[in-house]
């Protein structure tokens, strides 16, 4: 019995998908799954369906029945050499372009926890960390980052300052007189900082608030003194984001991220592919609500006929199908100019906010047509729901992004 069996889950795996349907709904996306990434892609969508999904409810619990229920789940992804996709190879990872991860984004998106479960959640801190990290921390963390062994988490938002506005950033690090940093602050709705081994914290170095200079990241181990996870934050019920305090933390100098005050640089570089990675999960999440939503109106009978026989509910599907195949093109040009090296900013922007507002509506129509039975616990359209709605403000809310799309668009 593996570990993600010791805990029994609750729900029975769902209907497979029809590969069919999948060549038709990439046709009509506009972005074919590359022959080579096919089986792969497959592969994962399997996997989540039949592994990950059924042991949601345990892992949205948290606490130590969900750490030993993902441990197993990341020891079968490796059996089954489905671990670290899209993280380069000489890092450990298997090497998949962007262009092909895309298409195992969505299947692995599904659900919430597949990224965990099949270690490309570190993709973005492994990638900042080679990319931005003294020798010694690219040493120390990334093959372990890459491996699983040690969990990683990004804290940007402080409680009494706007999270749009990193400016007004209060947390501060200052260099110490055995020159090291010393940190003092803390932030909140951070994701995964309860389980993670290391915290990048955005800090000011130099300056005061509102400046524009003066910012940086730096890496901060969760076993240094003064690390102090204060509490979790239940989003809408679910586990997963929290809020910790640094009570004069002091970390190396080599774990300073890139250079003195360029904290806003290596951030921008991982919110462009990190968001987009977003939308594609979403839109896996959104096909997998469409797919319950389709299979309830055609298997569920009244006494008149099936629900699919009603007006209403077609108007649910064709509203819900229209969002999907008009968002997924739009996450798909962001993906192509991301793979280019061109400059996204105009499409990840229209990509997130579609994207964000696509999950709520196609999940919350699939709700509407289960009835009593979506809002149940042993259907993961609740879960859907409530990550549609954490999406328009995640990432940035939808009006920093039309804001920002506008002001392109007119200068």
């Amino acid at each position: 019995m593996t570990e993600a069996q010791s805990v029994a889950p609750e729900r029975e795996p769902e209907p497979q998908r029809d590969r069919e349907g999948d060549r038709e709904w990439e046709a009509v996306g506009g972005a074919p799954c590359p022959a080579d990434a096919v089986g792969v892609r497959d592969r994962v969508a399997d996997f989540v369906r039949r592994r990950v999904g059924p042991c949601e409810p345990v892992l949205d619990a948290g606490g130590p029945d969900a750490a030993a229920t993902l441990r197993g789940l990341q020891k079968e992804a490796k059996d089954a050499g489905l671990w670290a996709l899209p993280l380069p190879v000489e890092l450990g990872g298997q090497g998949l372009p962007l262009t092909s991860y895309a298409h195992v984004a969505e299947a692995e998106g599904a659900s919430d926890h597949g990224p965990a479960a099949l270690g490309s959640h570190s993709l973005l801190d492994a990638l900042m960390l080679w990319r931005h990290g003294s020798p010694r921390v690219r040493e120390r963390y990334v093959q372990r980052l890459v491996d699983g062994d040690v969990r990683a988490c990004y804290g940007m938002t402080e409680r009494e300052t706007p999270g749009t506005d990193p400016f007004l950033t209060e947390t501060r690090a200052e260099v110490g007189p055995d020159g090291g940093w010393r940190l003092r602050g803390g932030k909140w709705f951070t994701s995964g900082v309860g389980d993670a081994d290391l915290v990048t914290v955005l800090a000011r170095t130099d300056g005061t608030a509102p400046d524009r200079q003066g910012l940086s990241l730096l890496l901060v181990p969760a076993d240094a003194p003064g690390f102090r996870v204060v509490r979790e934050l239940p989003v809408l019920g679910a586990a997963g984001q929290g809020e910790f305090a640094l009570d004069d933390v002091r970390v190396d100098a080599d774990h300073l991220i890139g250079s003195r005050g360029g904290a806003l640089a290596v951030a921008a570089e991982r919110l462009q592919l990190g968001r987009t990675l977003r939308c594609l999960r979403w839109l896996g999440q959104a096909r997998r609500a469409f797919d319950l939503m389709r299979d309830r109106a055609t298997t569920r009978s009244r006494s008149r006929g099936p629900l699919a026989d009603l007006q209403l509910v077609q108007l649910h599907v064709f509203e819900a199908l229209l969002a999907l195949r008009t968002t997924r093109p739009l996450v798909y040009e962001a993906v192509a100019r991301l793979d280019a090296g061109q400059d996204a900013h105009v499409e990840v922007g229209l990509a997130k906010v579609a994207a964000a507002r696509m999950l709520q509506q196609v999940a919350d129509s699939a709700i509407q047509v289960h009835g009593a039975a979506g809002l149940a616990p042993d259907s993961p359209l609740p879960a859907l729901f409530r990550t549609g709605r954490l999406a328009r403000i995640l990432d940035g809310p939808d009006e920093l992004h039309i804001a920002s799309v506008a002001r392109r668009v007119l200068a």
